[in-house]
């Protein structure tokens, strides 16, 4: 999912709040699904040809079609109930394609609860949340209901996050290669994704740190609280939302140095011995322990 996809939306509101503690009360509606954020050539093109990863997380380089027939190509690294989502400058289209910019998507586990989300937005002040069906192509061009979505605003500098809902069409579909429910209502991430993950080392992402403009980070609060996210705010200016077992981490910076800073996730089992592996401008830590730090550089290249 790129905020490409959100540019010929009409309606949209300026999503304005500031971040506070507590996420609302009342159980979780919205958990961390995936980040992707837009690296230099070298970091990105290192990533895609690293044999290492390969062997370290359920690594996939893939190009989707999605709404309108919009395409990008993608590093994954998919997890158990969430993956990242890693691109070159240039892979996406227009400011998207910039180095630095970004997104994040968070997704319900029931069916149903992305309205109640909707609803909670509009008791936070966004009187017209922006509402997008998001589509995928198969590759015979059959368009296939893929998630519903929903934003604060069309209106970003670099980053964008939206709240989604997988659809049953798309479970259905048996080219989606998903799971059956586990519940009634069941649209969970776990179901979405594969379990290739068990033959590899990574688990799931378990904190991911942005660097994000102000304007962007006050579109992306009103969200969490929303979702259930237990947000507050931190020296800087920045935000950590807590929720679902995943902590996400905000800091307001200027336009020139956004971009994706870190992400931490879980492993399979415990590596004895601490591991670095060198990718571009950007160091993933592995080990000791149950663990892995992925930290990337400015997005100027320090």
């Amino acid at each position: 999912m790129i905020m490409v996809m959100t540019l010929a939306l009409a309606g949209a509101v300026q999503g304005a709040a500031h971040a506070e503690d507590g996420g609302g009360g009342g159980r979780p509606w919205l958990y961390y699904n995936h980040a992707y954020g837009v690296l230099d050539r070298e970091t990105a093109d290192a990533i895609e040809h690293s044999a290492y990863l390969r062997d370290f997380a359920n690594f996939q380089v893939r190009t989707t079609t999605g709404s309108g027939g919009q395409t990008w190509t993608g590093r994954y690294l998919m997890g158990r109930e969430t993956y990242l989502e890693l691109f070159g400058v240039g892979d996406l289209p227009g400011k998207d394609g910039t180095l630095g910019a970004g997104g994040m998507g968070v997704s319900t586990e029931r069916a149903g609860d992305l309205a109640t989300v909707t609803a909670r937005l509009r008791e936070q002040g966004i009187g017209e949340p922006v509402e997008f069906l998001q589509t995928r192509d198969f590759g015979d061009g059959v368009p296939v209901p893929w998630f519903d979505a929903v934003f604060t605003t069309d209106r970003y500098d670099l980053f964008g996050a939206w709240g989604m809902e997988y659809r049953p069409e798309y479970f259905a579909d048996p080219r989606s290669n998903t799971e059956p429910a586990a519940y009634p209502g069941d649209v969970g991430r776990e179901r979405y994704l594969s379990d290739g993950y068990r033959d590899r080392l990574m688990r799931d992402v378990t904190a991911v740190r942005l660097a994000v403009t102000a304007r962007d980070l006050a579109n992306t609060v009103p969200l969490l609280r929303a979702g259930g996210f237990a947000v507050r705010s931190v020296p800087g200016g920045g935000v950590v939302a807590k929720g679902g077992g995943t902590t996400l981490r905000f800091d307001a910076v200027p336009l020139d140095r956004v971009g994706l800073r870190q992400v931490e996730m879980s492993l399979n089992r415990p590596v004895a011995t601490r591991h670095v592996e060198r990718l571009g401008h950007s160091d993933l830590v592995v080990g000791p322990g149950p663990r892995a730090v992925w930290t990337f550089g400015t997005a100027s290249g320090d």
